[in-house]
């Protein structure tokens, strides 16, 4: 069987266990990348007759390495790429479509998790001061959701996902019923963010939270990087940041305030503690 043709086998399987999108389209495209290289390099393109001395070539190759831009490749984007080659060919020994796991002897490099992208404490006051003392309706728009991104931590496509009628101000809640993994939670709301919402809501009873312009459709995350970026840049901020590192600072900060592991998990709705510890960094003065 040819690789892409189980590939589609594998795509179905990972959404029948639940897998998020993000996750199937690792995956996707990573097992695309190795099809490319064996394409390119004339070797065969059936999974029946891959080995691990192919897949160990490939996992040296430049394909593997480097971007698609030429630079090379975070040994961590290395390690999801093997991880993504081992699980692809153990589902297809497992399905019977090939008569050996290929990827059986391929191991994850050991590395140093990198340090959370958040930005300065600093830096985040200068931006909610900027966008308080701007004018105009998305400027109010930009500054309650990089509030909410600032002070929940919630991951910015929840945040996106947001219809007014998720917001319960009476029990001071939001309702996430977009979450990684597809797990529907809440998430307090802080008593400031709670009047900059009432403020704002004033009366709607439905419709997204955040609307992208007169067609009332919620905002795309590539937008608000965008709009990220500007008001940065008007704060003085001299640092790119996207929107996800908003959610390291409020995890970053709330470490420090508290010291407690066990807290930033449930705050960051993280399913393992082991994805919490990259933020349980000393300060240096301390």
């Amino acid at each position: 069987m040819r690789l892409l043709s189980a590939l589609d086998r594998y795509l179905i399987q990972l959404r029948a266990d639940g897998r998020s999108v993000h996750t199937i389209g690792q995956y996707q495209r990573y097992v695309r990348c190795l099809d490319g290289w064996l394409k390119a390099s004339r070797r065969s393109r059936d999974v029946r007759s891959i080995t691990h001395e192919t897949l160990a070539i490939f996992l040296t190759s430049p394909d593997a390495r480097s971007r698609p831009d030429g630079q090379s490749r975070k040994e961590v984007s290395v390690n999801a790429l093997r991880s993504s080659v081992r699980t692809f060919f153990a589902y297809c020994h497992a399905a019977g479509l090939a008569p050996r796991n290929a990827a059986a002897l391929v191991r994850r490099a050991k590395c140093a998790c990198p340090p959370p992208k958040a930005l300065p404490e600093t830096d985040c006051r200068r931006l909610l001061r900027t966008l308080k003392e701007a004018e105009g309706p998305k400027a109010e728009r930009d500054y309650l959701l990089f509030h909410m991104l600032l002070t929940t931590g919630v991951r910015v496509g929840s945040a996106l996902a947001l219809d007014v009628e998720d917001v319960d101000l009476t029990a001071g809640a939001l309702l996430l019923r977009k979450m990684k993994g597809n797990r529907p939670d809440r998430v307090a709301i802080p008593n400031a963010l709670r009047r900059q919402l009432r403020a704002v809501i004033d009366g709607q009873v439905t419709g997204p939270l955040f609307r992208g312009g007169a067609n009332g459709k919620p905002l795309s995350v590539r937008h608000v990087r965008r709009r990220l970026g500007v008001w940065l840049g008007r704060a003085g901020v001299g640092r790119s940041a996207s929107p996800h590192s908003l959610r390291h600072s409020f995890a970053m900060a709330a470490y420090r305030r508290t010291g407690d592991v066990a807290l930033v998990q449930q705050l960051l709705h993280h399913r393992s503690v082991g994805s919490t510890l990259v933020y349980a960094r000393p300060a240096p003065a301390r």
